[in-house]
């Protein structure tokens, strides 16, 4: 699947979020890949969560829910929860008025801060998202009642022994709908730990697209 990659700037409460795109006509769904914590540059090479999710036939749309500025000068920006939150939900109805992409099944990917703020968007727009991934990350700084409240299914990656994996443990209790804890194998192989990351996101999500009529889901 040949995919057109388009740089974006996505209107948000009053600033304008960079994201990127990566879209074919034949993709099942779209995935939305949360950046949440320094601005990083679209221009580098794609993830390889991304590039897994884009070989399953998702659609993806990497979006920095902090402008430069905020990166740069406010150390605290990444941990405004309800701010990203809005911002997700920005970009999900700007989604929404875009033609190749309004009606896609939409998954949320997140990681750092960003997990907390994709489950409080899916509490306030649950018909939203098929599915959430989190990379690790601080889905605790979503709060109790937020955690108690996701009904979108939500799978949480960690890696045992490190400290988001030890914060997640008290958090994911707390949990009452469709989720799914996932531990990876324990190596020192950074490289191989985002692979594992990326096949098991990707498996999570494509659990949760609607199925085709007459066909079965592989």
């Amino acid at each position: 699947m040949k995919l057109r990659h388009t740089q974006l700037s996505i209107p948000a409460n009053g600033v304008w979020l960079d994201g990127m795109l990566a879209h074919a006509p034949d993709v099942r769904g779209l995935a939305l890949c949360l950046h949440s914590h320094g601005h990083p540059s679209l221009e580098q090479p794609a993830r390889p969560v991304e590039l897994a999710l884009q070989a399953a036939g998702f659609a993806t749309m990497t979006v920095d829910l902090l402008t430069r500025q905020e990166a740069q000068r406010d150390p605290d920006a990444p941990y405004n929860i309800p701010r990203l939150t809005e911002r997700i939900l920005a970009s999900t109805e700007w989604i929404a008025h875009q033609p190749p992409l309004a009606g896609l099944p939409l998954a949320l990917v997140a990681s750092d801060t960003g997990c907390a703020a994709a489950i409080r968007a899916a509490v306030r727009a649950p018909e939203q998202f098929i599915a959430i991934a989190c990379l690790g990350g601080r889905a605790d700084l979503a709060g109790a009642e937020p955690l108690r409240a996701v009904r979108t299914p939500v799978r949480m990656i960690v890696t045992p022994g490190t400290t988001e994996a030890n914060i997640l443990d008290r958090a994911y209790p707390l949990m009452q709908g469709d989720h799914h804890w996932l531990a990876l194998p324990p190596t020192d192989n950074e490289r191989e730990l985002e692979l594992l990351a990326a096949r098991a996101s990707t498996t999570w999500l494509r659990q949760h697209l609607p199925q085709v009529e007459g066909s079965a889901q592989a």
